[in-house]
């Protein structure tokens, strides 16, 4: 006599079955509350606002950008010294425009000037952000810099992390020196599929930024920054963003530095790289 001949084997299929529909419901709820929850994993605002002069930014301005659907968008202006370039920079996913404060004060106390936006629901700004929110935003914000004065030879976009997309799509449509980016990506939905490969990525995500798709259409200068230990975008990534971009092109890629680092190493190639445009001449 065997095990079989003692258990009868029907039960196991409802158990089995069981087992599975539960696994499917599971699997469908989590995805359908990854969609609907999935901007609370790309951004991570602090909404307060701060006055740039309790952060030592005394000589930073707040401006305030008005979107056309109700929106206002907080920024900080620093202006340039005569015959110095004026960085408009988008920063990262998450935290301020304060936790920028030191970069602010570096390139200041050199002469240039910069432009920095928030993103809605960050430092004061009003909504919620998105993709197409944040993109639109930043052209107006370009747009209220040529009312500062400013004129497009003079404008250097700057891209941080997140912010890297929403630079590269600025520079396919508006008139600018170079471009600065700092710890990019290829896309968020190559990011995403990595991070979470059991999910149907490319059938949920609704912000993509899709930065390996546009910089081909990017036609200035570019300089890509990457810590070689960055562990929350690649350097492959970087890598990859650098061969499919125009030229003139350059990347250099920081050995043991990690994410987004700000430390003298990295403003001393950022510093280098901004003098070199400056001297570089028109259309090379």
């Amino acid at each position: 006599m065997t095990i079989d001949d003692v258990v009868p084997h029907g039960p196991r299929r409802p158990l089995l079955k069981s087992i599975v529909i539960a696994a499917v419901v599971l699997y469908v709820a989590v995805a359908t509350y990854m969609y609907f929850a999935q901007r609370r994993f790309i951004y991570f605002p602090e909404p307060a606002r701060t006055p740039p002069a309790a952060v030592g930014l005394p000589d930073v301005a707040e401006r305030i950008i008005a979107t056309p659907d109700g929106e206002k968008v907080i920024a900080w202006y620093g202006k340039a010294k005569p015959g110095q370039p004026t960085l408009l920079y988008f920063h990262g996913n998450g935290g301020a425009l304060e936790f920028r404060s030191e970069s602010i004060r570096h390139y200041l106390d050199r002469g240039r000037g910069i432009f920095m936006m928030s993103y809605r629901g960050y430092s004061g700004s009003t909504g919620s952000p998105s993709e197409a929110a944040n993109v639109a935003d930043a052209k107006l914000a370009y747009d209220e810099l040529r009312k500062e004065g400013v004129s497009p030879a003079d404008i250097i976009l700057y891209g941080e992390s997140l912010g890297t997309g929403v630079a590269i799509e600025v520079a396919t449509q508006k008139n600018v020196a170079g471009l600065i980016l700092d710890s990019p990506y290829t896309s968020i939905a190559e990011l995403a599929s990595a991070l979470y490969p059991w999910l149907p990525v490319n059938l949920l995500l609704k912000d993509r930024y899709d930065s390996i798709g546009r910089i081909g259409d990017v036609h200035v200068p570019v300089l890509i920054v990457h810590g070689e230990a960055d562990d929350v975008i690649p350097v492959e990534m970087a890598r990859r963003l650098f061969v499919a971009a125009n030229e003139p092109k350059e990347i250099v890629t920081i050995p043991r530095a990690g994410h987004a680092i700000h430390d003298p190493q990295t403003f001393e190639i950022f510093d280098r790289w901004i003098d070199k445009l400056r001297t570089m001449p028109k259309g090379e």
